[in-house]
Order: structure tokens, then C-alpha cells, then sequence
């Protein structure tokens, strides 16, 4: 068993949880919503990831903010690490905020940093920078503003006015479903004609609802929301103004 694979199996998860996509279509490509919350392109052999927001808890601690369990890189990484061996994903695109703030490289633990260059070894792999960093600079890799690729277009946050294919984070976006009388609420993937805006892959981030009118006043009024979790679905984005 690679190093990779001893990380993605490490804390239990089921086959069917690594394996269970949903494929949906933006701007004429084929993508795939991952349960965790990973988007890949199988054309690009890519994986896109955003906010992963890793030293999410050391920053607390140093700060003095709300406690975080201490392991939320190490599970944030493993989830990572199991993505790629399922994808075999051959580029990383990671949308910005993947560090929780600046030079909080020196505070992670020498394992979760061992665990991440890992990861990047043989990868091209690409930092967007985020509105929490400038782009954890020190780590291997190319550090961008943003980047395209093919009709798509990765930067960290959504422009008011988008260039049609713009793929971004920033929102943490999550969705409530109702059904037989419970309610479900999970982070999202929204997107319409135009755009597409991931949800935050890191552990404990926390989210902003579909209804928000910053992401109503973002999405077209046929955007889809995708849910994720061990069955990722595809329903219309909560919150919006029913069509006429």
C-alpha cells in the first residue's frame, strides 16, 4: 500500500463513500461531483478543491478564538488523499483559503506537512490565492490569481459581472433538503449557465445557506445545487425565486 493510500484508508472510509460521484454538466463539460466535496474533470484529469482552510484550529489556539478539535488538517488531508487515489487525478487546482491565515505553515504538525508535500509529489498543482492568504508560497507548486483552463475559468471568489465558466469558492455554500418529514442539510456545489461555486472542502468550516442573498443575488433562477455526502443529489438551488 502506497503512503497515499495508507492516509486515504486510514480513518475507515467505506468504498462506497470514496466512490459514489455525480456527474453533471457545465459549460459543454462533463464534471463529477465528489462526495467530499471535490470537483473533478475527468478530460483534464483534474481535481479542484476550495478552502480547505488547513491550521484551521492552530489559528484558534494562537488567537484565542472557539476551540477545534486538534485533528482537522490531518482529516482534511485524508480526505484529500483519498480523492486523489480514487481520481487518479494527474493536476490539483486548490481555490484559495487553503490555509485558515498567513504563516501558519511553521505552527502545523511535521506529520500533517509530511502528509501534505506527500500529496503534491508528481502532481501539478496549483494555489489560487484567497482572501485568508496570499498563497502558502513556501509549499511546491505554482501560485496564481487565477487560472484557465480549457472554457473554465479558477479564481478564489465570484466577480459581480462573470466571465461565462467562472469556477470558484470563497462562499462555503450549504443546502437544506426536506424529506419524509426531516430535513437534510449538507455543503453544496450551486451552478447555472454561467458559474459554478464549490463548496469548502475543509473539515469544521462551517457554511453560508443557499437562501443568503449574497448567493441568490450570485445564481441565475435555474441554478442547481448538488449536495454532498455518501450520495451526492441534484436539486433546484433552495432559496431562490420560484419561475413564472
Amino acid at each position: 500500500m502506497t503512503s497515499v493510500q495508507a492516509l486515504a484508508f486510514s480513518v475507515g472510509l467505506s468504498h462506497e463513500q470514496i466512490m459514489n460521484e455525480l456527474e453533471f454538466f457545465f459549460r459543454s463539460e462533463t464534471l463529477q461531483a465528489l462526495p467530499s466535496g471535490g470537483l473533478y474533470w475527468p478530460a483534464q484529469t483534474l481535481l479542484v478543491v476550495s478552502d480547505l482552510h488547513l491550521g484551521k484550529s492552530a489559528r484558534a489556539a494562537r488567537f484565542g478564538g472557539a476551540q477545534l478539535p486538534p485533528y482537522e488538517t490531518t482529516e482534511t488531508l485524508t480526505r484529500l488523499a483519498t480523492d486523489l487515489q480514487t481520481t487518479c487525478a494527474k493536476r490539483v487546482i486548490c481555490l484559495g483559503d487553503s490555509f485558515d491565515a498567513p504563516n501558519l505553515l511553521e505552527t502545523l504538525p511535521e506529520s500533517d506537512l509530511l502528509s501534505l508535500t506527500t500529496l503534491q509529489a508528481g502532481l501539478d498543482w496549483v494555489w489560487i490565492e484567497g482572501n485568508h492568504d496570499p498563497g502558502p508560497v513556501q509549499l511546491g507548486g505554482t501560485h496564481k490569481r487565477r487560472l484557465t483552463v480549457g472554457p473554465l475559468h479558477f479564481q478564489h471568489s465570484a466577480d459581480a459581472t462573470p466571465t461565462p465558466g467562472e469556477v470558484t469558492g470563497h462562499y462555503h455554500p450549504k443546502a437544506t433538503l426536506s424529506l419524509r418529514g426531516r430535513t437534510l442539510t449538507r455543503p453544496c456545489f450551486l451552478f447555472d449557465d454561467t458559474r459554478l461555486i464549490l463548496p469548502a472542502y475543509g473539515a469544521f468550516t462551517g457554511g453560508l445557506h443557499s437562501h443568503d442573498p449574497a448567493l441568490t443575488g450570485l445564481m441565475s433562477p435555474r441554478a442547481q445545487a448538488i449536495l454532498t455526502g455518501t450520495r451526492p443529489c441534484k436539486i433546484p438551488m433552495p432559496g431562490l425565486a420560484p419561475l413564472s
